[in-house]
């Protein structure tokens, strides 16, 4: 029916120089209006474009006839068309505008905008929002006012005298603004809250590349300033970066960490990224579609709209979610410009925007030491930290790396930093467990399944079984598709290993394995309940390579009846033998002792051991 109801505005519109009177155009479209409802079982050419977006062409056009034919036929959307004018007289111009709101309506655009109105709603599931702030609305509460377009148009002519960017009114846009003024009102409360913590941050950064302050409205739109937002897509933080263009400015993404939900990071990279669409396009709003749905959407939509560089003009030809995107974006502009007079009062974000402070991590760090030693709640460390994806900092003293806390928490965090680098949680976690960890992703590759490649070929290139190839992805048959990505732990160690947390008593008896046929660095260190990264450290090994008949030097398990213990000799003093995973943070606490008495008793100058040592305790 779409493709009817562009073809009849076409139409209408090559006519209406020609209609003398209204009631010739209400023949015409009464004749049309037949025509069109006799044609909707017709088979109507289409051309694919991104999303199922489809292209309306007349019905006459044979699918042999050439491209300039189509390209002639293509309904082209007048945006002045759409532009409101209430007093604009009832004429013909109006009628066609009816037609294609008919189709068009604001209200179907904001319901084609799934994702948008979704990523709204994440902010109630934000839990520091502390009641409102100040009240100046100067409306009763609970109130909620509406104006005649004349005065939405009126007050985004204003926005737009100030700006060089090209704010219009419409229905879309109105549309929009029924969005964060009427029904999601209680979510803009909470955006215009959250806006002085961002906004301070993005003009910065937009002032620095001399572009439009009204930018900062665009991260509203894409994750409405919630920083841990992720979509199903897969883009992620308060920018909403897909993968793949956020590595092309520089927002790394590892097993551990991803820049993407880092404000700093994210902030710098928009900006670049929107600055390179614009050069590309030489429009704001095309360089916003673009900055939605990818530069090559927008190329598509201009070459079908006969090459009009104009966003209102590609809009029939844009994704169906992009269509939404810069009529939501005019409308956050006015909305955050004009909240009192909807009578919005931003939520008071509490610690979000005055609690939190920023310290330093000079050692790799788990969230469960923070939370246990120091006491910090695992959600403050979740929410404000969110680019550290498993709860591990993996920071160097070469590379220190942020962590923001609660400013409660900054002093005793500075005055037992380094106790937490050797902290022992109560499941085990601690620095040996977490440079093992470290270690194992290290040895991580993922692998892209490529045409005719089964498991067996796959295990087989990379040294491992099926069988553990299907354990690390949680395979379940031994069916792949093209494309698919699979886990692959080059060294062989399964994955089930580095999640292990139970400490092993291990003997301090040196024994040797001689290499069999088809071992690998992972099997021996299944067998020996230890890890690749422990033989390779045993052996002095740089790499995961072995041959058969080789000698490795393995520590084995001991069994229950010699496991390590303290022994009391009969002076009276206990001696400790050190396992690994062991410090001397975690033997002073399980004995009631200093770390300073321990040393001080052994004669040691620093804080390393070694698995076998024996202290005096």
């Amino acid at each position: 029916m779409k493709k009817q109801l562009f073809i009849i505005a076409l139409i209408l519109s090559a006519i209406m120089m020609s209609c003398a009177t209204i009631n010739e155009f209400n023949e015409f479209r009464k004749e049309k209006a037949e025509k069109a409802k006799n044609a909707e079982n017709k088979e109507v050419v289409n051309e694919k474009i991104d999303n199922d977006d489809q292209i309306a062409i007349d019905d006459d056009i044979d699918d042999d006839d050439d491209k300039e034919a189509e390209e002639a036929a293509i309904i082209e959307y007048n945006y002045e068309l759409d532009t409101i004018n209430p007093n604009l007289p009832d004429s013909i111009q109006v009628k066609i505008q009816q037609l294609f709101d008919d189709e068009n309506s604001g209200k179907g655009i904001v319901d084609e905008s799934t994702d948008m109105l979704e990523m709204i709603d994440t902010l109630q599931v934000i839990p520091y929002f502390d009641g409102s702030l100040e009240n100046t609305c100067n409306y009763p509460p609970g109130y909620i006012p509406t104006f005649p377009d004349s005065v939405y148009a009126q007050r985004i002519e204003e926005l737009n005298r100030n700006t060089t960017i090209e704010l219009v009114y419409n229905k879309h846009v109105k549309s929009f603004i029924d969005v964060y003024a009427v029904s999601k009102r209680d979510k803009t409360e909470r955006i215009l809250g959250l806006a002085d913590v961002y906004f301070p941050l993005f003009e910065q950064t937009l002032d620095k590349y001399n572009m439009p302050l009204e930018l900062k409205y665009l991260a509203v739109v894409e994750s409405a300033l919630n920083p841990t937002a992720g979509s199903w897509a897969g883009a992620k933080g308060l920018w909403q970066f897909m993968y793949a263009t956020g590595k092309m400015y520089k927002l790394n993404v590892t097993t551990l960490v991803d820049d993407r939900f880092d404000p700093l990071k994210s902030t710098e990279a928009a900006c670049q990224h929107l600055r390179d669409l614009y050069n590309q396009f030489g429009d704001w709003f095309l360089a916003l579609a673009a900055y939605n749905s990818g530069a090559g959407n927008v190329k598509k939509a201009i070459r079908r709209a006969g090459g009009i560089k104009n966003y209102w003009a590609i809009w029939p030809y844009l994704p169906r979610e992009t269509r939404g995107y810069v009529p939501a974006f005019i409308a956050v502009n006015y909305v955050m410009n004009y909240p009192a007079e909807h009578n919005i009062c931003p939520l008071d974000p509490g610690i979000i925007k005055n609690g939190i402070d920023t310290v330093m991590v000079h050692d790799v760090l788990h969230y469960d030491q923070l939370n246990e030693m120091l006491g910090i709640p695992m959600k403050d460390l979740k929410f404000f930290n969110p680019q550290y994806k498993a709860q591990i900092i993996p920071a160097t003293a070469k590379k220190p790396l942020i962590l923001q806390i609660p400013e409660k928490y900054v002093d005793e965090y500075i005055v037992h930093e380094k106790e937490l680098y050797t902290f022992k949680t109560k499941s085990g976690i601690d620095k040996e467990k977490l440079q093992e960890r470290m270690k194992q992703i290290s040895d991580r590759s993922v692998h892209i399944v490529k045409r005719g490649e089964n498991l067996s070929i796959i295990a087989k290139k990379y040294h491992v079984s099926v069988k553990q190839l299907k354990s690390w992805n949680n395979l379940k048959s031994d069916n792949l598709s093209i494309g698919q990505k699979l886990i692959v732990y080059n060294s062989g160690a399964p994955m089930a290993q580095a999640g292990n947390t139970a400490p092993v008593e291990r003997s301090t008896t040196q024994t040797v394995h001689v290499v069999k046929s088809g071992e690998t660095l992972g099997k021996i260190a299944a067998k020996y309940k230890c890890t690749v990264t422990d033989l390779k450290k045993w052996n002095n090994l740089s790499s995961t390579t072995i041959k058969v008949g080789q000698r490795l030097k393995v520590y084995p398990p001991e069994t229950l009846n010699t496991s390590a213990k303290a022994s009391t000799p009969a002076n009276g003093t206990t001696v400790y033998t050190v396992k690994s995973g062991d410090s001397l943070w975690s033997i002073a606490k399980k004995y009631g002792v200093t770390v300073d008495h321990i040393k001080k008793l052994n004669n040691l100058k620093t804080n390393d051991l070694k698995v076998g040592q024996k202290l005096k305790l």
